[in-house]
C-alpha cells in the first residue's frame, strides 16, 4: 500500500480518542482558580496602575510627541526602582553591622548574600546602557530640549547610595562650584544631611576589620611578626641580588629590589599612613588596614574565608560602580558631545572628572595587591594559634548580640 501512514478514519479516530484520554489525564488542568473569588491580585499587588501610568511625555504636554522620549522616560525609572532596592539591602547590611550582629556566620553569609546581590543589580544597570543606546543622539535631540531644567544629578537615591557606602564628601566634585547638596531642597535635602551623619559601610566594615582576631600583641601578634619576615626576608634577597656579578642586570636587580624595599617598609609607616589618609589616598584606619592584611593573607583559613568573601564583594561593588559612572560618561559623551547638561553642568566634562579613585570607596582593599609577599614570608600558625584565633573569635563582646537580626 502507498501514500500517507496517517492518512484514513481509522487514524484520526485513534487521535482524537487519545486526545479525550489525554484531557481526563491532563494534571496541568487539575487547579483552583483562587482569583475568581476575590481578593488581592497581580495588578493590585505590584501597583501596576500607577507603575505603568508614570510615563508623562513632556513632548506630548507640549504638543510633539517624539517616540523615542517614552524609553528614556522608563529606561531612567527602572534606574530608580534598583536604586531603590539598593538602598534597601545597604541599609540592612548596614543594620547587622550596627547592631553587632556579625560575629554569628549566620549574619556574615547573609552580609554577602545581599552584598552580592548589590553587585547582581548594579552588573544589570550596567549592562541596561546598551538599551538607551538604541536611541541615537538625532532622537535623543529631538526632546532633550523638553527635560530642562531636570537632570540626573538630581537623582537623590544615588546620591544617598553614595553617602551610605562611604563617598568621602571632601571629595567630592563640586557642581558647579558648589556643594553637591544645594542642588536639593526640603526633605530630599535633609535625607541627605542625615545620611551624611549615620555611620556608612565603609565606617562600618573598618571597625570591624580593627577587630580581627590575631592583631594584638598579646596574641598572634601578626602584624610583629610579619615584620619580621620581611626585614628577613630583604636581607635575604638583597644578599642574592650582591652576589650576583657586576653587569647591567644587577644594576636593574638592585633598583628594583630598592623599588620593593620601599613598598614593603611603608606599610610599617604608621605616622605616613595617617598622612596620607588625611589627603583621602587612603580610607581605612591603620589597624583596619593590618586586619585587611592578615584577611587576605589567610583567606584559605577556615576562620578568614567568610570575611575574604565580604572584602572582595565590596570591591566588586566599587568596580560596579566605577564601571557604570563610565558607561555614563560614555552614553553622554555620544549623545550631547561636549554640551551643557540639561540642569546646567559641564555635562561630558563634569561627568568625566568623577570617574576616579576619589569616588571609589574600598581603593585600600584593592591596593593590597601592593604588598603581596613569596607565602613563607607570612607568618605561620600552629594549633596554638588556631585555637587562639577561634577562642578570640568568640570571647569579642563586640561580636556577640543576643538579638536576632532582619
Amino acid at each position: 500500500m502507498s501514500g500517507c501512514p496517517f492518512a484514513g478514519n481509522n487514524y484520526l479516530l485513534n487521535f482524537n480518542k487519545l486526545s479525550l484520554e489525554d484531557e481526563k489525564d491532563d494534571k496541568s488542568q487539575e487547579g483552583i482558580n483562587k482569583a475568581s473569588k476575590g481578593g488581592l491580585v497581580y495588578g493590585d499587588y505590584l501597583q501596576l496602575n500607577k507603575i505603568l501610568n508614570a510615563q508623562e511625555l513632556q513632548s506630548e504636554k507640549k504638543g510633539n510627541k517624539i517616540h523615542d522620549e517614552h524609553l528614556f522616560i522608563v529606561t531612567h525609572q527602572a534606574y530608580e526602582l534598583w536604586f531603590k532596592q539598593i538602598l534597601w539591602e545597604m541599609d540592612s547590611v548596614r543594620v547587622i553591622f550596627q547592631n553587632g550582629h556579625v560575629r554569628d556566620e549566620r549574619n556574615m553569609l547573609k552580609v554577602i548574600t545581599r552584598m552580592n546581590r548589590i553587585s547582581m543589580i548594579l552588573k544589570l544597570l550596567v549592562e541596561q546602557f546598551s538599551v538607551l543606546e538604541t536611541m541615537t543622539a538625532l532622537d535623543f535631540f529631538d526632546f532633550r530640549y523638553y527635560l530642562s531644567p531636570a537632570s540626573g544629578f538630581q537623582s537623590l537615591q544615588f546620591r544617598l547610595l553614595e553617602n551610605k557606602i562611604g563617598v568621602p564628601q571632601s571629595l567630592r566634585v563640586p557642581y558647579n562650584r558648589r556643594h553637591y547638596r544645594d542642588n536639593f531642597k526640603g526633605q530630599d535635602y535633609e535625607l541627605l544631611l542625615k545620611s551624611e551623619q549615620e555611620p556608612t559601610l565603609l565606617q562600618l566594615v573598618e571597625a570591624w576589620l580593627e577587630r580581627t582576631p590575631g592583631l594584638d600583641a598579646e596574641g598572634f601578634d601578626f602584624w610583629g611578626q610579619f615584620e619580621v619576615n620581611v626585614l628577613k626576608g630583604l636581607e635575604e634577597e638583597f644578599a642574592l641580588v650582591q652576589a650576583k656579578p657586576e653587569s647591567e642586570e644587577k644594576d636593574d636587580d638592585l633598583s628594583e629590589f630598592q623599588k620593593q624595599k620601599d613598598v614593603l617598609l611603608s606599610l610599617f609607616d604608621e605616622k605616613r599612613h595617617e598622612h596620607l589618609l588625611s589627603k583621602g589616598d587612603r580610607r581605612l584606619s591603620y589597624k583596619a588596614l593590618k586586619g585587611a592584611l592578615m584577611i587576605y593573607f589567610y583567606r584559605e583559613e577556615p576562620r578568614f574565608q567568610v570575611p575574604f568573601q565580604l572584602l572582595t564583594s565590596l570591591m566588586d561593588i566599587d568596580v560596579l560602580m566605577t564601571k557604570w559612572r563610565y558607561n555614563h560618561v560614555c552614553m553622554v559623551h555620544r549623545m550631547i558631545g561636549s554640551k551643557a547638561g540639561t540642569g546646567g553642568s559641564s555635562g561630558y566634562q563634569y561627568l568625566r572628572s568623577t570617574v576616579s579613585d576619589r569616588y571609589k570607596v574600598f581603593v585600600d582593599l584593592f591596593n593590597l595587591s601592593t604588598f603581596l609577599v613569596p607565602r613563607h614570608w607570612i607568618p605561620k600558625m600552629n594549633p596554638t594559634i588556631h585555637k587562639f584565633l577561634y577562642t578570640a573569635e568568640y570571647c569579642d563582646s563586640s561580636y556577640f548580640s543576643s538579638d536576632d537580626s532582619d
